[in-house]
């Protein structure tokens, strides 16, 4: 199961802060960021979206209707293990 320190973050390509993109075996993914614009990051809190098999933002999860900031290490580590959980997409 991948966690937090799974992520391999690389500077965001149009802002000050970090991204991380990670695949899963059942096809969905997170979008892992923290910048000044984030939800959180300012605070070093992180925001999370689910990913589709495109790499696309998706809201067809029981998980999140909208990217959910505010998040600390260990529950980005949470929100993977339950995206890797889903059924396959």
């Amino acid at each position: 199961m991948k966690t937090f320190n799974d992520l391999k973050f690389k500077p965001h390509p149009h802002v000050d802060g970090v991204i991380s993109r990670i695949q899963f075996e059942n096809g969905f993914g997170a979008s892992v960021v923290k910048h000044d614009f984030s939800y959180g990051g300012k605070d070093g809190l992180y925001e999370l979206a689910v990913i589709d098999t495109k790499g696309d933002i998706t809201y067809s999860t029981h998980i999140t209707d909208d990217v959910i900031g505010y998040l600390t290490e260990q529950e980005v580590t949470d929100l993977l293990k339950e995206i890797q959980q889903l059924p396959n997409a």
